[in-house]
């Protein structure tokens, strides 16, 4: 594998990353050039197993698809990587220490999604945050320069802060493909029934299941944002911007009255960049004095 063909995948998944990442954009753009390709790819590489789970196929051809991303993985783990995303995911791999497990957890996550449309309890959901969110936050947290396993249980509850956001503002559209994320037993302790979430139906017994699971979101963020000052100087921005960017969608959700229904909750590209910009410049007038520190 030659540097150009490495350097054509970290192109290639900055393009990717800038087509489709939203939210995660905006956070990426202040870390270090190395760190921020590095992001690149670990969310190009993500994207792939997403868009196959998401894709009009056949259940046994999304399944081989992911066999496939598996087998993909492996190879290019052990330096022999096929296309230009696993171009960059190996030396990313190699770069910083990354586990191969960490990223195989994401793919086991979306193939939860190919046999499991319900999770009876949270400890359920929580097996599913796991693989396809607190994984990605400890393949950021290496890249980040984060490798003390001290730091793991936080950055896995910020993945899983950003993963219930997700849950809660896509109701609707993971409904429309036949998934429920939202624990059964929970909702039967408030009195809301599938019929009435396939039918968009907001009432008393909605708005405080949802309030519930915004509370539980909240806890979480709080729990994984202890990660920030424990980083390296230069990469504290990041994860401080996706989490204000994510607990604004929270925040966004409550406002309406919970009702996820009525639109997508999104934030504007602008309020996006206002909020990043205002989370970096705070988290950069704190470096000087804690480097020094």
């Amino acid at each position: 594998m030659t540097t150009e063909t490495v350097r054509e995948g970290y192109r290639h998944c900055q393009q990717v990353t800038r087509a489709a990442a939203r939210n995660f954009y905006c956070a990426f753009i202040t870390l270090p050039r190395p760190q921020r390709m590095a992001i690149y790819a670990a969310y190009a590489f993500a994207r792939i197993c997403d868009d196959i789970a998401d894709d009009d196929l056949a259940p046994l051809e999304k399944a081989r698809r992911l066999a496939e991303v598996r087998r993909d993985l492996h190879t290019a783990c052990q330096g022999q990587p096929r296309g230009p995303v696993f171009s960059a995911l190996g030396d990313v791999v190699s770069r910083y220490s990354v586990p191969e497990r960490y990223l195989q957890d994401i793919i086991k996550g979306v193939e939860m999604d190919l046999t499991i449309t319900r999770y009876e309890d949270f400890p359920a959901l929580m097996e599913y945050c796991r693989h396809v969110a607190s994984a990605v936050g400890l393949i950021c947290t290496r890249i980040f320069g984060g490798a003390d396993a001290s730091l793991e249980p936080l950055a896995s509850d910020l993945g899983v802060a950003m993963q219930l956001t997700n849950i809660l503002r896509d109701v609707r559209e993971d409904a429309a493909r036949g998934r429920i994320y939202l624990p059964q037993d929970e909702l039967r302790r408030f009195g809301y029934t599938e019929e009435e979430l396939m039918a968009g139906v907001v009432n008393e017994a909605f708005v405080a299941l949802m309030k519930f699971q915004t509370e539980r979101a909240r806890h979480y963020f709080a729990n994984g944002m202890r990660l920030v000052p424990l980083l390296p100087w230069r990469s504290r921005a990041c994860p401080a911007v996706l989490g204000r960017l994510y607990s604004r969608v929270l925040d966004r959700i409550e406002e309406r009255g919970f009702n996820v229904f009525q639109g997508r909750v999104s934030l504007s590209s602008r309020e996006k960049l206002l909020l990043a910009l205002s989370v970096w410049a705070r988290t950069m007038a704190l470096l000087p004095r804690r480097a020094a520190a």
